[in-house]
């Protein structure tokens, strides 16, 4: 199992080598700039196209795009909703365990927000969590498991 100093090799170098606690270094290294931009990936708004249920800033024409390649409601809501964790920081250097940990965090707050904001619907929100992967390929999406359009 990893450990949370672990996961910021950064936070073991601060206090002369004695590390501090993670809540220490992200008030030592952090910005209200980046906590503000962060809100928009962990708590994301959603937008509903027709029956579709996405991720705020996709657009109808993207949607119409994928209709008319002939892929089923799933498949598009999937793909249209993905994202690479790794691109959270443009390919910025992270470790796989970092990536699957974002993405485990991720994945969780996925399902509560949409559960939230969507209660009659239900969704399969998905984190390929596996060892080894190239660090592009580790994903998460989400697609409703019923709907109309299904």
């Amino acid at each position: 199992m990893t450990h949370d100093l672990d996961l910021i090799p950064d936070a073991k170098l601060w206090n002369e080598g004695r590390g501090v606690d993670l809540e220490s270094w992200v008030c030592m290294s952090g910005s209200y700039d980046l906590a503000v931009g962060y809100t928009f990936i962990f708590w994301p708004e959603f937008v509903v196209i027709d029956d579709y249920v996405l991720r705020q800033g996709s657009t109808e024409a993207n949607l119409r795009d994928w209709e008319k390649n002939g892929h089923d409601h799933r498949a598009i809501e999937a793909v249209i909703n993905h994202i690479h964790i790794a691109d959270i920081h443009n390919h910025a250097d992270a470790s796989e365990a970092q990536l699957r940990h974002l993405g485990r965090v991720l994945q969780s707050i996925y399902r509560l927000k949409l559960a939230a904001d969507f209660p009659d619907r239900s969704f399969a929100v998905v984190f390929n969590d596996e060892d080894g992967l190239d660090p592009i390929d580790y994903e998460l999406t989400f697609f409703q498991i019923e709907s109309q359009g299904a």
